[in-house]
């Protein structure tokens, strides 16, 4: 009986209450078995420093139309345009990123998330405006209701040494 159930979870496609693990096996099996709304989730890149200060918030989904800066590998420091994004594989395709194959042939060189920083973002999507918009003024929204309790313990703590 103990022997079914270690096989069935050691099956099991995806697993919801997974946490983490060291083990970079089992950790590919998370991000290679991972349902498409959250593979879309592996798909958030760091904004710039410039945008991070106009935006309020760290980082966004990416978007086709993006203007995104390589940060590591082969082709770091590069910039250019997302022209198509890859939800199954966790790849991204940038205009004028291509790679010689032995024939003499280009192809277009895959690229993680994880490896770009958003330097201009495509505003087209009204959707996405307004997603950014509720981040920032959610975040303002949190940054006051830490100030007002401070205030209070302080004058609180004066009123007692006095």
């Amino acid at each position: 009986m103990y022997l079914e159930e270690l096989t069935d979870n050691m099956n099991k496609k995806f697993s919801k209450s997974w946490v983490s693990s060291k083990q970079p096996r089992k950790q590919r099996k998370y991000r290679a078995n991972a349902p498409l709304h959250i593979k879309a989730k592996f798909m958030h890149v760091n904004l710039s420093k410039a945008l991070r200060k106009s935006q309020g918030i760290r980082n966004i989904q990416l978007r086709k139309g993006d203007k995104v800066k390589i940060m590591r590998g082969k082709f770091k420091k590069k910039e250019g345009k997302v022209n198509e994004i890859l939800l199954n594989r966790g790849k991204i395709y940038i205009e004028g990123i291509q790679t010689k194959k032995k024939d003499g042939s280009n192809i277009k060189f895959p690229i993680r998330a994880s490896n770009l920083q958003i330097v201009e973002l495509n505003m087209e999507d009204k959707k996405r405006i307004k997603s950014a918009g509720k981040k920032k003024s959610a975040e303002a929204k949190e940054g006051k209701k830490e100030t007002k309790p401070e205030t209070k313990r302080e004058n609180q703590t004066k009123g007692e040494t006095k």
